[in-house]
């Protein structure tokens, strides 16, 4: 920097060093999934609201997205049930999940060596596209999901999922008390 010490910017700022940032800061991935957490509210799906958060290598947020019927298709006249005698009444066909819609609206041509923040672990066939997007997952609890397993096989996958201690506060109680829940009982089990 432009300064030799720390003394030195003290001493031309006029500061006796009582001063110092603050230590309880939100760490970049805390942030990041906050993030996805967030964009999840934009969800309109009565029954699962998700988010994902697509991160450069100069954590620079390149793409967000959530859960949400496709651009242009009346989400008032689309199903949005999660059963039904035929599938076509379900919202399954329509719904598209937040990592693909965060990977369709990124910022940047190129996703490889980035990281995604995903509020709910991928099902398999976001797997695959992640996969295809070259997005890499470098955190540290492995995705758990019946239908990941062969793709796990051949491929590395981590999921940061509210592991920290410091992670309390998304955007809900609710949110957080069911965040907690979910991860407790699915990843730490």
């Amino acid at each position: 920097g432009c300064f030799t010490s720390k003394s030195e910017i003290n001493t031309l700022l006029g500061r006796n060093g009582a001063t110092r940032k603050r230590d309880d800061y939100l760490e970049w991935p805390e942030y990041f999934m906050a993030v996805a957490f967030l964009s999840a509210q934009r969800s309109k799906d009565p029954s699962s609201q998700v988010g994902a958060c697509i991160v450069n290598q100069e954590n620079k947020i390149v793409g967000i997205g959530y859960n949400g019927m496709p651009n242009g298709c009346d989400d008032d006249l689309l199903p949005w049930s999660r059963s039904a005698d035929d599938r076509l009444n379900t919202k399954y066909p329509y719904v598209c999940h937040a990592e693909l819609n965060a990977i369709m609206n990124k910022n940047s041509a190129d996703v490889k060596g980035c990281t995604m923040y995903v509020a709910l672990f991928p099902c398999n066939e976001c797997a695959k596209l992640i996969i295809q997007a070259g997005d890499c997952w470098d955190h540290t609890a492995k995705i758990i999901s019946l239908l990941g397993r062969l793709i796990r096989a051949f491929y590395c996958f981590y999921f940061w999922g509210c592991l920290k201690s410091k992670f309390h506060f998304i955007v809900s109680v609710d949110c957080r008390t069911a965040t907690n829940d979910y991860f407790n009982n699915w990843l730490l089990k």
